[in-house]
């Protein structure tokens, strides 16, 4: 499936006169101004910035400030899934700890303002690498490296102990795995406008196969290479995007990340296209998915045991997600470029999880 490039310009700039889609910069501005006195200088302007399929990303900014805007997508959506409250709590939260996450600004939950509750968090200088060709002029020995510091982070995070940072109330980490089996299908149902073979089958063999018993802790929901911004010294500036985070089998990150690598190496197979367009994880240098889990398994503590299920599981997560994407694609509840292809790749998700299922026991 092919994705925009996350760019601050291809929103276009706006000003009070002409605000972005989602993005009311009049209502922003009276927001703020009421109730954060004097936080902004002088008129605000803003740009979408594109490359997410899911929340809506804006950069903010006024005569000598920048910052990041998030909401929620246009349409009808899961609020579990486009919680603006769940990420700011999560960020705000690890603030201190030794995962890099960026500085919370502000919250608002009055649906008057934009249309939807939306947070405001500082920018971050970073590069979130997407393709192939954004990485490989590194070298493989920086893209190696770059890859270790993605593995070491979400150890990091997954070592991270809720109760400590005032999160213990944040999710249920019993019966996680079993209600993420439910809940995809809840999406894939409702974003449905045509058939899937293998959906059921893999849904099915799901159900039957949740563990009793699995491990607990902090769930970032969507960690990959380009959720994570990367600093001039090739380390981990940031980590985004925390829409779909919880407490939960911390497991599923790590299938979930290793799913996008393995959906990126089989695409690449099929295309006939220039390797440099192909997904960063394929640049060479980049670790390998034995490399990644035995890399993991030193740094987190965790064993891997009944590791094919997870990965059954994350390809299940991932064709739910891009289903909706499709869904509200189709129905224009997107804004942006680069969904024409979305969903493109579920037949492919669904096949993966049925395979995965095999693995790892």
């Amino acid at each position: 499936m092919s994705e925009a490039r996350k760019t601050a310009s291809d929103g276009g700039v706006a000003t009070h006169r002409e605000s972005p889609t989602g993005l009311d910069l009049d209502r922003l501005g009276d927001w703020l101004a009421a109730e954060y006195p004097g936080m902004v200088v002088g008129e605000l302007t803003a740009s979408l910035i594109t490359g997410g399929k899911s929340n809506l990303t804006y950069e903010l900014a006024d005569s000598v400030q920048r910052w990041i805007v998030r909401r929620p997508p246009l349409g009808t959506v899961m609020a579990t899934a486009h919680d603006m409250r769940r990420e700011y709590t999560m960020a705000e939260a690890l603030e201190g700890t030794d995962v890099p996450v960026p500085r919370m600004v502000a919250y608002c939950d009055d649906k008057d303002v934009l249309g939807a509750d939306f947070y405001i968090m500082e920018r971050i200088e970073g590069v979130p690498y997407r393709y192939a060709d954004e990485i490989i002029p590194l070298g493989e020995a920086r893209t190696r490296a770059i890859s270790i510091e993605l593995v070491r982070t979400l150890a990091k995070l997954h070592r991270v102990d809720p109760g400590r940072v005032g999160l213990a109330d944040f999710g249920r980490p019993e019966g996680f795995l079993g209600r993420q089996v439910k809940r995809w299908k809840t999406q894939l149902d409702a974003s449905f406008t045509r058939e899937l073979p293998g959906a059921d089958e893999l849904y099915a063999k799901l159900v039957a196969a949740v563990p009793s018993e699995s491990a607990s802790g902090i769930v970032h929901g969507d960690f990959r290479l380009d959720n994570v911004l990367m600093g001039a010294d090739d380390l981990p500036a940031a980590v985004i995007d925390w829409e779909m985070a919880t407490l939960g089998d911390p497991l599923l990150d790590l299938a979930l990340m290793l799913t996008y690598q393995r959906r990126a190496r089989v695409v690449a197979g099929r295309e006939s296209t220039d390797p440099a367009t192909y997904d960063a994880t394929l640049a060479p240098g980049y670790l390998s998915e034995e490399e990644i889990m035995a890399l993991y398994e030193a740094e987190s503590g965790r064993a891997l045991r009944g590791f094919g299920f997870h990965l059954g599981l994350a390809c299940f997560k991932l064709a739910g997600i891009s289903e909706g994407v499709r869904y509200r694609h189709i129905n224009r509840q997107t804004v942006g470029a680069g969904f024409e292809d979305s969903g493109s790749t579920v037949p492919l998700l669904l096949e993966l999880g049925l395979e995965s299922l095999k693995e790892y026991k």
